[in-house]
């Protein structure tokens, strides 16, 4: 895993169906793409064995098979689909769709964190312990 950032950019308009940010940004933990599918267009059913995924929509209306019985998510609602289960995207709306795509395999590391205080700061604690900082002044 690398240090450091990296950035990429959602692309409404992009050439392929499947934009792979996971490569652009370098992650290697976990799977991050974009999908942006037409009205009409739909991917292929599909499962992974081990992959758990979620698709966050941030544009348009998601019809998703699961099993084969479909559902509807609309903009900013999530599905998560365990491993073993076929799903499909389809987009029977309208509008472009365009979602985010996240997946992993294996167990989740929580409490991986250390909270500052301020920047200054070398040591941290636990987020938990560590109040939050002063909201910013409005103007």
């Amino acid at each position: 895993m690398e240090k450091g950032t990296s950035r990429a950019r959602i692309e409404p308009t992009a050439e392929d169906r499947f934009v792979l940010l996971r490569r652009q940004l370098g992650v290697t933990s976990f799977g991050i793409n974009e999908i942006v599918l037409e009205p009409g267009q739909r991917g292929r059913i599909h499962l992974h064995h081990e992959q758990e995924e979620v698709f966050l929509v941030l544009e348009g209306v998601l019809t998703i098979g699961v099993d084969g019985v479909e559902e509807t998510l609309e903009k900013s609602e999530l599905i998560r689909v365990g491993p073993g289960v076929r799903r499909q995207l389809v987009n029977r709306g309208p509008e472009r769709l365009i979602l985010l795509a996240l997946g992993g395999a294996g167990e989740h590391q929580s409490r991986d964190a250390e909270a500052f205080e301020s920047w200054d700061q070398a040591e941290g604690a636990s987020p938990r312990d560590v109040p939050l900082p002063e909201d910013l002044p409005l103007d």
